[in-house]
């Protein structure tokens, strides 16, 4: 029986395109939009930030340096967001619905600007029960350490867990933790995975 069911968050609770983050940074830097992940990844900057190794105004200067920006720190968060689209890949009322009957939690790789941006923009947020957060943990899937977080945080066995994540990786890592887990694939599929293990949210 499933007590816990926790979603991951990009492309799966929130649809998001890195391209639209990287045209707003194009204007502001002179950079081609193409060349400029080349040069995030060609550093650790994000993975550290990402697992709360820096802080948000050092992530902007160190990143601001890289890309020769001279822009606000206000201004960079905004493009920095720009990423996620308006319309979420799962409806309010279903999240709604579960969290009164389940616990529901929420399991991400982010950092603390585009989570603080997602949630002001999207309402749905309040109804998970709990947060557990690469930046805050310190962690990032799929190590077992966010994992063994999420478990201990849904108060049940792992088996009792229902986990959904965009990336398959990430789904096996939950797997080899115990958790049930399944590739999400589109909301109609999702709600078919959770009504055959019995979940009802209406």
């Amino acid at each position: 029986m499933i007590k816990t069911v926790i979603f991951d968050l990009g492309k799966v609770i929130i649809p998001f395109d890195f391209k639209r983050g990287y045209q707003g940074l194009e204007k502001v830097s002179g950079i081609p939009a193409a060349e400029i992940p080349k040069r995030i990844g060609a550093t650790d900057l994000v993975k550290r930030f990402e697992t709360g190794l820096v802080e948000p105004k050092d992530f902007v200067e160190q990143l601001s340096g890289i890309l020769d920006l001279h822009i606000s720190y206000d201004q960079f968060c905004e493009i920095w967001s720009s990423i996620f689209l308006p319309d979420p890949l799962i409806p309010e009322s279903m999240l709604e619905g579960i969290g009164k009957r389940y616990g529901l939690l929420l399991l991400s790789n982010t950092n603390a600007i585009h989570f603080h941006m997602l949630e002001q923009s999207y309402p749905l947020f309040r109804h998970f029960h709990d947060r557990i957060l690469s930046y805050r943990v310190r962690a990032m899937k799929p190590s077992p350490v966010i994992y063994h977080e999420a478990i201990a945080r849904a108060g049940c066995p792992a088996q009792e867990c229902f986990y959904t994540d965009d990336i398959a990786d990430y789904v096996d890592a939950a797997r080899r933790e115990g958790m049930d887990a399944v590739q999400f694939e589109s909301c109609a599929q999702i709600q078919g995975e959770l009504k055959a293990r019995g979940v009802e949210w209406e």
